[in-house]
């Protein structure tokens, strides 16, 4: 290889394929001088080895901090559903379900309010809060969800359910969660979340874990179908 043909790239591979290069001239660690980035100063090539290390052992740090960050919060939300899902085990009646599936929400995950409704249920439940005020167009609504909707409330028609909520559109919920209640793919219920901060639920939140509270509730309530 001639000087006229040597360029970085031919260096910087003859250095990669010569890893003992800087054991036999280990003078040259010192000699070789670099500008640094961080100070502007010229530094030698061992301290800007140091600089990069530093970098990426920050940049680690970062990254681990973020794991556990992650790894907090989700252990905190695997402890609200297991405190919510004891709750509903504790719960033997099947007219007390709805309520403990609604009030453990709000307990637990400190949901401002929760509510839902049930229809496709036996005569024995007609009069109850739970089956009261369900349009055909909820049911209809309810039905067409394929996945939990999650954002800002369009005046729907459920969150008048909510407890303190105005009919639908009021201000005082700006942000909502809605779950269809399934059995297999048919609908058989609402189970609505609601917020006066329109960030609360928005809709770049995953739903994976609203899937899951949906799948609960939905099995926990099942009983009531007859």
């Amino acid at each position: 290889m001639t000087a006229a043909t040597l360029d970085s790239t031919a260096v910087a591979q003859y250095l990669v394929d010569h890893p003992q290069f800087f054991v036999e001239h280990a003078a040259l660690l010192g000699e070789v001088k670099l500008s640094s980035p961080l100070t502007g100063r010229t530094v030698s090539l061992q301290e800007r080895q140091m600089e990069v290390m530093r970098d990426k052992y920050r940049a680690l740090e970062l990254r681990l901090s973020e794991l556990v960050r992650h790894a907090e919060e989700n252990a905190a939300i695997a402890n609200r559903f297991h405190g919510w899902t004891r709750q509903l085990l504790r719960t033997r009646a099947h007219a007390d379900i709805p309520s403990a599936v609604a009030d453990g929400l709000v307990e637990h995950f400190i949901v401002p309010q929760a509510t839902l409704r049930l229809w496709k249920l036996p005569a024995e439940h007609a009069d109850a809060w739970y089956t009261n005020g369900v349009s055909e167009d909820v049911r209809l609504f309810a039905s067409s969800l394929r996945a939990p909707y999650c954002g800002p409330n369009k005046e729907f028609e459920a969150v008048g359910w909510l407890a303190g909520a105005e009919p639908a559109g009021a201000d005082t919920v700006r942000s909502t969660v809605l779950l269809p209640l399934r059995t297999g793919a048919s609908a058989f219920g609402l189970l609505v979340l609601g917020s006066p901060d329109p960030d609360r639920f928005s809709a770049a939140m995953a739903t994976d874990f609203l899937v899951h509270i949906g799948e609960t509730a939905s099995t926990a309530l099942a009983p009531l179908l007859g």
